[in-house]
């Protein structure tokens, strides 16, 4: 999607794949970066509707004590079950969308010309259309698992179940104008991420 002379970049990967490093290198050099999962947070505010349509759904445990969403107890429904996590995304895709052309167009307005649009389920959610290109974040399988069991503290198993829910990186890879290889160490990516910048994004004029 193009607004005026504005491009989107979807930024994509599998989850623990560094997504959020790699969005980081971007807003760093003054490119607005709009995340799908703070909108999706936004949109689950105590008293929202899509909160309220979530509790009818999913029943009350899904909520803590102050009202506002229980998310590990809400992940621990949809990631055991496909059927689940549709009817969470039927939910939140909406607002969430309404959220984010509500974001890109104030971007437009303040005159930038360039922005990420970070979505983890950018290719899987149908939502492709949002984007004028799309750039993947990956990383090999061992990496990814490592990542994933060490900063959510889960085990192999655990970590196994949550990859294996997503579409496989080896998948969604071959959906991307630029794939970022994010397997290395920080200093590896940091220069990927400037050669990128050079080729693909510098010669944008903020």
């Amino acid at each position: 999607m193009t607004l005026k002379r504005i491009r989107v970049i979807g930024l994509t990967g599998g989850i623990a794949s560094g997504k959020s490093s790699v969005a980081r290198f971007f807003e760093d050099r003054g490119v607005p970066v709009i995340d799908a999962d703070q909108l999706a947070r936004v949109a689950v505010i105590p008293g929202s509707p899509a909160i309220e349509r979530i509790a009818a759904i999913f029943g009350n445990k899904v909520l803590a004590a102050d009202g506002s969403l229980d998310r590990k107890q809400l992940g621990a429904l949809v990631f055991a079950s496909p059927d689940k996590r549709h009817q969470l995304e039927d939910i939140l895709h909406p607002e969430i969308r309404r959220l984010a052309e509500d974001r890109i167009a104030s971007a437009c307005a303040d005159g930038h010309r360039l922005l990420v649009y970070m979505a983890p389920l950018l290719i899987e959610a149908g939502v492709t259309d949002r984007v004028d290109e799309i750039w993947v974040v990956t990383v090999s399988p061992d990496v990814q698992l490592e990542r994933l069991m060490h900063r959510d503290g889960i085990s192999r198993a655990e970590a196994l179940s949550m990859i294996a829910s997503q579409m496989p990186l080896a998948d969604k890879k071959l959906y991307g104008k630029v794939v970022i290889d994010n397997s290395g160490t920080r200093e590896q990516t940091q220069r990927v991420l400037e050669d990128i910048w050079e080729r693909e994004a510098g010669n944008i004029d903020e």
